[in-house]
């Protein structure tokens, strides 16, 4: 069943929720990178959790000149609308008042989406909201999607990743270093709330499908899992657009593959299994990658002082000491250095001397500092800077292996 799905062989309507989710996810990703990076996380939450209103009050006046109150074109702009009256509220509390950002976004999230709750329990009052089914819009709900809604969220993704595109170099630049970006002449004020207006499209075109409780997780889940993979923003934005296109079609997948799963929670799920993977073995940030990195240099420092203590005649007590040496040809099992482990130590030991020299010497103070009992001096100093060091300490006493 699952195969079928993933394969679009489960039916027009699933086809349409897969395609949909995937290009919602890409959007979401790539957008919410931006505001990742600019450390406004949570003015996403602000804005999906302001879009409520909007939703009960495009219904209302729909209804009230007429026509279906739950046309999905007319429903997208009223929320677009209150979403955009709520951040703009954030804006003015932060820029006008003394309250932070974080105070802000509370206060908006919670009076925009109380606000939408009384105007949902209004409706429900209506003759024509009983089977409104606007409380779909909280948690998200895709078996009812028709040709034209999935084409609305698919061009409202679309659009919204071109516009991305257009400005991720000023974006970009108001993300690491708003002083810079404003002293060679970009406007940070209207980058901002550009890079927010293009947050608050991918969210208002992700309620059907998501939900608005849920969004959110869309478009910063897939961002922080992608920072993890790399250090380049660009690669950044283009690893959290696939890991959130991955999301809303397996989400979407494995919804439509198992009766009565809810897509916009297994969507954000998926999307959580792909920050977790991302968190445990991405190759340079990663926890398991951490550890294997922790546990290498764990093994390099102990080889060294085996050998040091080899050098200098000393036992060499520390069971895992003396293992690694043993593992690797450098002492039998009683701890005496083999030849080869003779030739290591002494040459181990003529690193020491020479990086004692070397911190002893002014000239080579930024060289100095970069000692840390493990780098050989080689990688730092040229072999005529190693030679006259050599000469300080009496001639190279190396022993060949």
């Amino acid at each position: 069943m699952l195969l079928e799905a993933l394969t679009l062989q489960l039916g027009y309507n699933a086809t349409l929720v897969a395609i949909g989710a995937a290009l919602l996810g890409m959007a979401s990703g790539v957008t919410g990178t931006f505001l990742f990076l600019r450390k406004r996380a949570l003015v996403s939450d602000a804005i999906s959790h302001a879009t409520l209103p909007g939703i009960g009050v495009a219904f209302i006046v729909m209804v009230a000149l007429g026509g279906d109150g739950r046309n999905l074109i007319g429903l997208l702009l009223g929320s677009a609308a209150s979403a955009g009256l709520g951040l703009l509220t954030v804006q003015w509390l932060t820029q006008r008042t003394r309250l932070g950002e974080d105070a802000a976004i509370g206060a908006v999230l919670s009076v925009f989406f109380g606000f939408g709750i009384v105007l949902l329990t209004v409706i429900q009052t209506m003759s024509s909201g009983r089977q409104a089914g606007l409380e779909t819009f909280l948690l998200g709900s895709t078996a009812g999607m028709l040709f034209n809604d999935a084409v609305t969220i698919a061009v409202g993704g679309a659009l919204a990743l071109a516009l991305v595109l257009l400005l991720r170099r000023p974006m970009t630049m108001v993300a690491f270093d708003p002083g810079f970006a404003a002293t060679i002449g970009i406007d940070t004020r209207r980058i901002d709330l550009a890079t927010m207006g293009l947050v608050l499209a991918v969210t208002v075109v992700g309620l059907k499908i998501v939900g608005l409780i849920l969004v959110i997780a869309l478009v910063i889940i897939p961002p922080v899992a992608a920072r993890f993979w790399s250090e380049r923003s660009d690669t950044v934005a283009l690893v959290a657009g696939a890991f959130g296109g991955l999301s809303g079609y397996f989400g979407a997948a494995i919804s439509a593959s198992a009766p009565d799963l809810p897509t916009g929670p297994i969507i954000v799920l998926t999307a959580f299994a792909l920050f977790l993977v991302s968190l445990l073995v991405a190759p340079a940030r990663g926890t398991l990658s951490a550890l294997a990195r922790y546990r290498r240099y764990h093994r390099r420092v102990h080889r060294r002082q085996g050998l040091l203590a080899l050098a200098q005649g000393q036992p060499v007590y520390e069971a895992l000491t003396r293992r690694l040496l043993v593992r690797e040809g450098l002492a039998r099992p009683d701890g005496v250095a083999t030849e080869v482990g003779r030739a290591n130590a002494a040459r181990a030991l003529r690193d020491e001397r020479r990086w004692a020299v070397l911190r002893g010497l002014p000239a080579y103070e930024a060289a100095a500092s970069l000692y840390d009992g493990l780098r050989e001096i080689e990688t730092v100093l040229t072999p005529d800077q190693i030679a006259e060091i050599d000469r300080m300490i009496g001639g190279p006493r190396e022993v060949a292996p």
